[in-house]
C-alpha cells in the first residue's frame, strides 16, 4: 500500500473573504430579530403554545446559546390562543374549619375591589358598630324589659316579705368579698330588720330575751329556703331580662351589618357565604369585644392571586430557581402570643404557577430536576390542574409547623421547559408521566448550514447586536473572522454554529479591544485578538503541560521511533474551551495465556466507552492476525503518566498500532500522533474535538522543536471538520507540519512504521506464533 498524501493546507481551514459578504460594515445591514434558521422549531413551538388540550405543554430541547428563550418569548409576545383568562383568586378564613382556608374566586380584575370591600365592612365593625350598638339605641326595649322584671320579681317578693314579717323576719342581700351577692334573713327589732350588731346590742338593754332571738333564729333557718328559691327565681328573671337585651342589642348589629355587607354580596355573590360568615361571627362573639381589633385579619380576604388593571391577558412568568415553594408557594407562620408559630389563610402566598394562570411558565429543566421535590410538584399539579399545598412541602424549619391545608387553587397554564438532550432523556427514563405531560417536543438545531444565505443572516443577527447595545459597527473583515470561528464551533463540514451566544461575546470583547483602542470600528485585527485573548485566559493547563515536557517531567516524544510506543491524542476542557494534548500509550508483550491487560480499566480508571473500545481493540486483534491458533500471550496497554480517569474510544486507533507494533518489533515514528476510533475490521472511525487534538500536538512540537517531519493522523470521516489556527495552516503550507486523514487501519500503520502495512501485520502474526510456541 502506497503512504497517503497529506492533507492539502487548504484543506485545513475554511476561510471567509469578506468581500463576498457583500457590505462594508454591519451599519449598512437590516438587523433580524428573532432567532435565524430554526424554522422546524418555530413551527413546533408555535404548535405547542396556541394548542389548548392536555397534556399539551412543551420541551425545547436545544444547546445553550441557541436561542430558545429568545425564540419562546418572541413567540408568546404575539400569541393567540383560547384558553381562558385566569380569574382572581383569595383565600378566606373558614369559620367551620379554621384549619382549611377557603378559596374565593371572582372575575379578573375584580379581586382587589373585593378586598378593598371586605376592608371596608371590617373598618366597620372595628370603628363605627359599637356607636350603632348602645343601651341608648334599645332604651325603650330596656324599660319595657325592666317594667316586666319588676312586676315578676315583685310577684314573687310581696307574699314572701309578708310571710317573714309574721315571722319577726325580713330578707336582705349582703355583699360577699368576692362573688354575688346572697340573700339573709335578718330578725326584725322594733319593726325594723336588725343587724347582728343591732341584735346584741337588743340582748344587752333587754329589749330582746335569749329565749326570743333563739326562737327568731329557729324560725329564719325554717325560712332560709324559701329565701333561697326566691332569690332562685329572681335570678333567673334576670337572665331572661339580660338575654333579651341581648337579643334586641343582636338584633340591632345584624340589621347594621346586613346593611354594610348587603353591597358586597350584591357586587360580588362569590363572597356571600363569607360576608354570612362574618356577620354571624360578630353577633355570636364579637358583640363584646369590638376594641379589641385582632379579629380584623380573621375577616380579611388573601389576595393570593389577583390581577390589576395594566396586566398582561396572559402572563408569561420566568422562574429562575425553581422550588417548592417558588412554584406552588409557601406558608409563612408567625410567632403567636405564646411564642409558638401560627399560621392562617393571611399566611399563605402564591408562586410562579399561580402567577402563570392563565399563560405560560417557563422553566430551565435541569434546575427544576436538581432541587428536591421541584419536579414532583409541578408534574403533580399539571396533572390535576390544581396548585395543592401540603405541610410537607412547606421550608423545613426547626419550629414545629402549625398544620393548615388550604382549599386546592385550580390553574390552567402552559409549562416550557428548556433543557438539553441529555436532561431530556434523563427525564422520559425516570418519570413515565414525563412523555404524557410534555407531548410537545421542539428540537433546536445547533448547527446551520453554512451557505452564503445563512452568513449574510448572522451578520444581521451581528447587526441587531450591536443596534440594541450601541456598539461600534463590526467591519465585514470582522464579521468574516467571527464566521470562520462559528465554523470552528461547528466542527462539521459546511456548517456553522447555532448557538450565537458564543460568537456575540467574542464581539464584544472585539469590541472592548477596538474601544480600548480608540477605533470606531471593530476590525479583523480586534476579532484575531479576542479569539487569542479567550483562549489564553483559560490556556494555564496547555501552558504547564508543554513546561513539564521541556523539562522531563511528562515523557513526551516528538521525533525517533520505538517499539510499542505512539502519541495519543486527548482533551481536557476549561468552561467553553477545549484544549488538546498528547498521551504516551505504551504496549508490551511477552509468552504468557493472559490475554491483552487494560492497565487503566485494571486500575479503575477507565470509562465504559473506553473499556468497550478494549474489547474491540481485541476482536480487531483477531482480525488482523487470523491466527491457526490461540491467541496465546500476555500484553499489557497503558497511558503512561496519566492519574486520572479517561474515557471514550477515541485512541482505540492508536493503541492498535502501538500494540502491532510491540507484538512485530517495528518501530512507530513518534513524530507522528493518531486519533480515530477502530472497529473489529480495521476501519477508522469520527472522534470528537480533532482540531484542538492537533493543536494540542502542534504546539508541543513547537515545544520542543518543529523537525518538518512531524503531524498528526485523523480519521477521514472528521476531514471536513478541520478548521485549524492560521499558524498551524501556515506551518502546513510551508511543510513544517502535515496533517493526514485516513479510513483504515492499514493506513495509519503504513504512515506510522514507514513500511507497507502488509508488511507490519505479517510481522505481527510472526511474533504472535513466536510467543505462542514460547508459551506453550
Amino acid at each position: 500500500m502506497s503512504t497517503p498524501d497529506p492533507l492539502s493546507p487548504d484543506a485545513l481551514r475554511w476561510t471567509c473573504d469578506p468581500d463576498s459578504l457583500g457590505f462594508t460594515t454591519t451599519d449598512e445591514l437590516e438587523p433580524v430579530h428573532g432567532v435565524v434558521c430554526q424554522d422546524h422549531a418555530v413551527e413546533a413551538l408555535r404548535f405547542g403554545l396556541e394548542i389548548d388540550a392536555p397534556g399539551q405543554n412543551v420541551f425545547v430541547r436545544g444547546l445553550v446559546g441557541t436561542g430558545r428563550l429568545t425564540l419562546v418569548r418572541d413567540h408568546l409576545a404575539t400569541l393567540t390562543t383560547a384558553r381562558p383568562q385566569a380569574s382572581d383568586q383569595l383565600y378566606a378564613h373558614d369559620f367551620a374549619a379554621p384549619d382549611r382556608p377557603r378559596r374565593i374566586a371572582v372575575p379578573r380584575g375584580r379581586g382587589r375591589a373585593l378586598v378593598d370591600a371586605i376592608d371596608a365592612l371590617c373598618a366597620f365593625i372595628a370603628d363605627d358598630l359599637h356607636e350603632v350598638v348602645t343601651p341608648d339605641a334599645i332604651a325603650d326595649e330596656r324599660q319595657a324589659i325592666q317594667q316586666q322584671v319588676d312586676v315578676e320579681v315583685r310577684a314573687l317578693r310581696e307574699p314572701l316579705e309578708a310571710q317573714l314579717a309574721a315571722e319577726g323576719l325580713a330578707l336582705a342581700y349582703e355583699q360577699p368579698q368576692d362573688g354575688p351577692p346572697r340573700p339573709v334573713l335578718l330578725p326584725l327589732v322594733d319593726g325594723e330588720p336588725a343587724t347582728p350588731d343591732a341584735v346584741q346590742a337588743a340582748v344587752e338593754a333587754g329589749t330582746l330575751t335569749q329565749q326570743d332571738l333563739q326562737a327568731l333564729q329557729l324560725r329564719a333557718r325554717g325560712m332560709a329556703a324559701a329565701a333561697k328559691a326566691f332569690h332562685a327565681k329572681a335570678a333567673a328573671i334576670a337572665a331572661r331580662h339580660r338575654a333579651a337585651l341581648g337579643d334586641a342589642l343582636r338584633s340591632l348589629a345584624a340589621a347594621a351589618l346586613e346593611e354594610a355587607g348587603r353591597p358586597i354580596v350584591e357586587a360580588f355573590p362569590e363572597a356571600a357565604s363569607h360576608v354570612r360568615a362574618i356577620v354571624e361571627d360578630v353577633l355570636a362573639s364579637r358583640l363584646g369585644s369590638l376594641d379589641e381589633p385582632d379579629f380584623v385579619q380573621l375577616y380579611a380576604l388573601n389576595p393570593i392571586g389577583v390581577h390589576s388593571e395594566g396586566d398582561p391577558e396572559r402572563p408569561v412568568i420566568i422562574e429562575n430557581a425553581p422550588s417548592v415553594q417558588s412554584l406552588l408557594g409557601a406558608i409563612d407562620p408567625v410567632p403567636g402570643p405564646d411564642g409558638r408559630p401560627q399560621a392562617g389563610h393571611m399566611a399563605l402566598h402564591g408562586g410562579s404557577l399561580l402567577q402563570a394562570d392563565g399563560g405560560t411558565l417557563i422553566v430551565d429543566a435541569r434546575e427544576l430536576a436538581q432541587t428536591p421535590g421541584a419536579w414532583k410538584a409541578l408534574t403533580r399539579t399539571l396533572r390535576t390542574g390544581q396548585i395543592e399545598l401540603t405541610p410537607g412541602e412547606r421550608a423545613p424549619s426547626t419550629l414545629r409547623q402549625p398544620c393548615i391545608k388550604p382549599e386546592p387553587l385550580p390553574v390552567n397554564v402552559k409549562v416550557v421547559l428548556l433543557g438539553n438532550h441529555g436532561v431530556y432523556m434523563a427525564l422520559d427514563a425516570q418519570d413515565p408521566d414525563f412523555k404524557n405531560l410534555f407531548k410537545v417536543l421542539v428540537d433546536f438545531d445547533d448547527v446551520l448550514p453554512r451557505t452564503p444565505e445563512s452568513c449574510l443572516l448572522v451578520s444581521r443577527v451581528l447587526a441587531r447586536i450591536a443596534q440594541r447595545e450601541a456598539l461600534p459597527p463590526l467591519t465585514a473583515g470582522a464579521v468574516a473572522g467571527l464566521l470562520e470561528h462559528s465554523s470552528r464551533i461547528a466542527a462539521q463540514p459546511e456548517r456553522l454554529t447555532a448557538r450565537f451566544g458564543r460568537v456575540v461575546d467574542l464581539a464584544r470583547e472585539a469590541v472592548w479591544l477596538a474601544r480600548r483602542d480608540e477605533r470606531s470600528e471593530v476590525g479583523a485585527q480586534d476579532v484575531t485578538a479576542a479569539i487569542a485573548r479567550t483562549k489564553s485566559r483559560a490556556g494555564q493547563p496547555g501552558r504547564l503541560f508543554r513546561e513539564r515536557v521541556l523539562r522531563g517531567v511528562l515523557r513526551i516524544e516528538t521525533e525517533g521511533h520505538r517499539v510499542g510506543q505512539i502519541n495519543g491524542l486527548a482533551v481536557t476542557r476549561a468552561g467553553q474551551l477545549t484544549y488538546g494534548f498528547p498521551s504516551r500509550i505504551t504496549a508490551t508483550v511477552a509468552p504468557g495465556a493472559e490475554g491483552t491487560l487494560d492497565i487503566e480499566g485494571a486500575a479503575e480508571l477507565s470509562g465504559q466507552i473506553h473499556t468497550k473500545a478494549f474489547h474491540i481493540l481485541q476482536g480487531l486483534m483477531r482480525t488482523l492476525l487470523r491466527p491457526e491458533h490461540p491467541l496465546a500471550f500476555a500484553a499489557s496497554i497503558a497511558f503512561e503518566q496519566s492519574y486520572g480517569g479517561i474515557d471514550g474510544d477515541s485512541a482505540s486507533g492508536a493503541e492498535a498500532c502501538c500494540l502491532l507494533s510491540a507484538i512485530s518489533g517495528v518501530p512507530l515514528d513518534q513524530g507522528i500522533a493518531m486519533t480515530g476510533a477502530v472497529d473489529q475490521h480495521g476501519h477508522v472511525q469520527a472522534v470528537g474535538a480533532v482540531n484542538e487534538k492537533i493543536e494540542g500536538f502542534f504546539d508541543t512540537c513547537v515545544a520542543t522543536g518543529l523537525t518538518g517531519r512531524q503531524g498528526c493522523i485523523l480519521p477521514l470521516a472528521n476531514a471536513g471538520d478541520l478548521n485549524l489556527r492560521p499558524d498551524v495552516v501556515a506551518a502546513a503550507r510551508e511543510g513544517r507540519f502535515r496533517v493526514w486523514a485516513v479510513s483504515e487501519l492499514s493506513e495509519a500503520l503504513t504512515l506510522l512504521t514507514g513500511k507497507p502495512s502488509d508488511e507490519v501485520v505479517q510481522a505481527a502474526r510472526s511474533g504472535a506464533r513466536h510467543l505462542f510456541e514460547l508459551g506453550h
